[in-house]
């Protein structure tokens, strides 16, 4: 056990009795003379927030300023305490973990006692206690924001809305997960600050040493969990990642193939309106009339007629495992390269709930948000031998100065995952969805594909209610579910109506729900779906979903 113990001037002679009596380190003050207590409170409270700090003990005239400093720190808990009742009681329902103590109404021998009587005592870990601990070590997630409250309202009314939004609904967008606050904390670091054109150890500015660290660790993170020769971290989004990898691997007028944006895929390869559409020849694949599947057969066949430069896989609405053996395979015999935008799957890859492309393909790419939990941005992972062009296509290619901020969280997000903190998380999101799907299935509604592999599935509400997407996502989001109107294959009615809903799992799976929960959820989306004019359904289901999101709560 180690124990950290530090005061002002007006706490010097106390401080050097508790060093002794407890064997405790002494982070300072030395002497007398007049010194400001936040550096001594500052010293203490980063070592527990740390965790180099067991405990930690600040005494100043009243232990009441240490107390404001300390408390600043995540993972600190500072309590001024006088008495060993106190104490006592403090470390058991509040977890306090330092101890703040006032040199002017002490005794050193009470003192003593009173610090041994708070190390002693064990955290109650009754219900009621730990629940009001988290409550108060998360203070609501405004805290991190709280800065803004005086300082832009307007802003921080946004980022009140946000969380409580967040609070309260079922959030089921397959795009979207929540972050920890350790990646929140990264993304809002001071290494905003830093311009950093170019790559770790060599930068177009001086001063890059700490964003060089930061970008190598994200680096060969991404690397180890992906199993890959070459990562780069540096995309500002998926659809970034991906105009590197044709600017890397293409030229203007160049052909490639895709899955279809209406079967499945997504913008950025190939739709008309997108960058990637404009600049290069995309022939578009679909899925199976009958399977609304992956047909590989017609895919090779395609592929041998084509005979495409790059040969794109991976999709934003595709429910079922992809075969990237068989793709590759494909490949090969087309005389193409292999892309995988993996953007959806990134986590359930990492956490070995789908199979990875990384053997198979040239490159991959993913965003790092959605089912990786991490801050909204992009990676692209190649084998070695493109290395050289990707980085190239990216600065000076496509990019200036990297957001080095967001690459810190990337770096966070990939420990996350490389330190078990996720275990099993990416199996939790799959067994999620299916029974979230079954449940909504089992109601008489058409699931494309038939079911789910993944973090997704696809209901037909036009075929099941004579509804349009974009009116059964409007009734959901009324009554507290939040999902997103999507089109199906061989989609009569257009994308601003669309025919399907998109549902996913990864966020709700994030706040620790689990299948049964699913099946509350999947009775609820019926239920709304089956009278989606009844305003008394709408209101009994989103009370309901606000109790169960209470108890769930966002990281």
């Amino acid at each position: 056990m180690k124990i950290i113990i530090g005061s002002d001037h007006g706490g010097v002679d106390l401080k050097a009795a508790l060093v002794a009596a407890l064997g405790a380190v002494d982070a300072g003050c030395a002497t007398k003379a007049s010194c400001d207590y936040p550096d001594y409170a500052v010293k203490v409270a980063l070592a527990v927030s740390k965790g180099e700090a067991d405990f930690g003990i600040l005494i100043c005239r009243s232990g009441i300023g240490m107390s404001m400093c300390a408390n600043r720190f995540a993972n600190v808990r500072a309590a001024v305490c006088a008495t060993v009742e106190a104490a006592v009681t403090t470390r058991q329902h509040n977890g306090a973990n330092v101890l703040c103590m006032g040199a002017d109404a002490l005794s050193i021998g009470y003192a003593v006692e009173m610090a041994k009587a708070f190390i002693a005592t064990p955290v109650d870990m009754d219900a009621r206690h730990a629940r009001r601990r988290a409550k108060l070590e998360r203070a609501g997630r405004l805290s991190d924001a709280s800065v803004l409250a005086q300082a832009d309202a307007e802003v921080f009314a946004a980022v009140e809305a946000q969380t409580r939004q967040e609070d309260g609904a079922i959030n089921l967008i397959a795009s979207e997960n929540y972050v920890s606050r350790a990646c929140r904390a990264a993304a809002g670091s001071v290494l905003m600050n830093k311009y950093a054109e170019g790559y770790p150890g060599n930068r177009w500015y001086s001063g890059c040493g700490p964003v060089d660290q930061v970008e190598r660790l994200a680096i060969e993170r991404a690397k180890t969990l992906f199993g890959a020769d070459h990562a780069n971290v540096q995309p500002n989004g998926g659809s970034a990642a991906n105009m590197a990898v044709y600017a890397a691997a293409l030229k203007a007028g160049d052909t490639i193939m895709s899955m279809a944006l209406d079967q499945g895929g997504h913008l950025s390869h190939g739709a008309k309106v997108n960058f990637s559409g404009k600049f290069l020849n995309v022939v578009p694949y679909g899925v199976s009339r009958e399977t609304e599947t992956i047909d590989y057969d017609a895919l090779e066949a395609q592929a041998l007629e084509v005979k495409p430069k790059l040969l794109v896989a991976g999709a934003s609405a595709y429910p079922r495992i992809i075969d990237f053996k068989r793709i590759r395979e494909i490949c090969d015999k087309a005389g193409c390269l292999m892309m995988v935008d993996m953007a959806h799957i990134g986590g359930l890859v990492a956490g070995g709930a789908h199979p990875s492309p990384v053997p198979y393909a040239d490159f991959v790419t993913a965003t790092t948000h959605k089912t990786l939990c991490g801050p909204r941005g992009g990676i692209i992972l190649c084998k070695a031998e493109y290395a050289k062009a990707v980085d190239m296509a990216v600065f000076p290619g496509l990019q200036g100065g990297p957001l080095e901020n967001m690459i810190a969280a990337k770096a966070v997000c990939f420990r996350e995952w490389l330190q078990g903190g996720r275990q099993g998380y990416a199996r939790r999101v799959v067994d999620n969805c299916r029974a979230l799907c079954k449940t909504v299935q089992d109601r008489g509604y058409r699931i494309v594909s038939g079911g789910t592999d993944n973090h997704l599935f696809l209901v037909d509400v036009k075929a099941s209610r004579g509804i349009c997407g974009k009116d059964a996502a409007a009734a959901l989001d009324a009554a507290g579910i939040v999902a997103n109107k999507n089109t199906i294959p061989y989609d009569t009615e257009g994308p601003f109506k669309a025919s399907g809903v998109r549902i996913g799992t990864a966020s709700v799976t994030t706040r620790g729900m689990g299948t049964g929960e699913m099946i509350k959820i999947g009775t609820w989306i019926a239920d709304i779906l089956d009278d989606i004019a009844s305003e008394p359904t709408r209101a009994r289901v989103r009370a309901e979903a606000a109790e169960l999101c209470a108890r769930f709560p966002v990281p």
